[in-house]
């Protein structure tokens, strides 16, 4: 009785393993045939399919653990950082260029109010050579 539920466990240990591995494992990494069809081989003989994905199908020199390393913080990780910095020169930019364009306005504001009649000030009739009116 014990030996059973012992191979029952093995069985269930390896099945599930396996199938974990094959999961974690990136598509384009896996060898002998597609992940998908690992997948399924693994689900349809499950030992057979969990030992024949160790020895055959799982990319070479990598453990679980290795497959795939995530950085564990959003500072450890470059694309992050990377990501960061260009969100914050674009952002710097468009705060630059709001304040041209507000300077520019304000520049258009003060020139029409310094217009009386549409002229400058410093503007003369083209019949009035002296300025004088």
């Amino acid at each position: 009785m014990l030996l059973r539920v012992g191979l029952a466990v093995a069985v269930l240990v390896i099945f599930v393993y396996g199938l974990v591995d094959v999961i974690r494992t990136e598509g384009r990494l896996t060898r002998g045939i597609s992940k998908p069809a690992w997948i399924v081989v693994m689900i349809v003989l499950p030992v057979i399919g969990a030992i024949l994905w160790l020895l055959i199908g799982r990319p070479r020199g990598t453990s679980p653990q290795q497959s795939q390393r995530h950085p564990t913080a959003p500072d450890d990780d470059p694309d992050f950082l990377r990501n960061l910095e260009a969100r914050r020169r674009n952002q710097a930019e468009a705060e630059r260029l709001k304040r041209l364009k507000d300077e520019l306005d304000a520049k258009a504001k003060n020139q029409g109010k310094g217009t009386a009649g549409g002229k400058d000030k410093h503007e003369t009739d083209e019949h009035d050579a002296d300025g004088l009116k």
